[in-house]
């Protein structure tokens, strides 16, 4: 099943740029490997969805590739307690040394923003993660958490940087 929807956001592509206002930031980075092989497998494993369900998410996609347009709901929790959180690809990356995507919301994800993943391979052969995001809470029960809607953003990504 693809989510349907429109994005929820104007700053379409921004993760690629200065983050725009209004919204709560997120960059983590960590090194994931050394050397062209590490960088290859690590891209690998973002492009076709494993990264996310390494770390434990359910995913849905129209293919089994990240591409522009691609549409894909992943899905965290169990049972009743299950947060489907539809996204499009915004952008690509596909560059000798850097790999990886961006995803925006659509209508239906409990969140508004945008979230970008890259593989990096540096001068000295490290290679390394980064998920950067700006989002504000769209659904109602992500308002009245709070705080505890930031944490679980912030373990999620914890799961992604430890997924590769």
């Amino acid at each position: 099943m693809t989510p349907h929807g429109t994005l929820t956001y104007p700053e379409i592509g921004q993760t690629a740029a200065t983050l725009p206002t209004g919204y709560t930031h997120l960059r983590r980075t960590r090194a994931v490997g050394h050397g062209r092989d590490d960088f290859d497998r690590a891209a690998m494993l973002l492009e076709d969805w494993e990264m996310h369900r390494r770390a434990g998410l359910r995913v849905a996609a129209d293919t089994e590739g990240a591409a522009v347009g691609v549409r894909v709901t992943v899905g965290i929790g169990f049972g009743p307690f299950r947060v489907h959180a539809p996204c499009e690809v915004v952008y690509v990356v596909d560059e000798v040394c850097r790999r990886g995507f961006a995803y925006g919301t659509l209508t239906g994800h409990p969140e508004c923003g945008e979230e970008r993943f890259c593989v990096e391979l540096q001068d000295d052969d490290t290679v390394t993660f980064t998920v950067t995001a700006f989002s504000r809470p769209a659904a109602w029960w992500v308002r009245a958490a709070g705080p505890i809607g930031r944490a679980v953003q912030r373990r999620v990504t914890e799961r992604y940087l430890g997924a590769l």
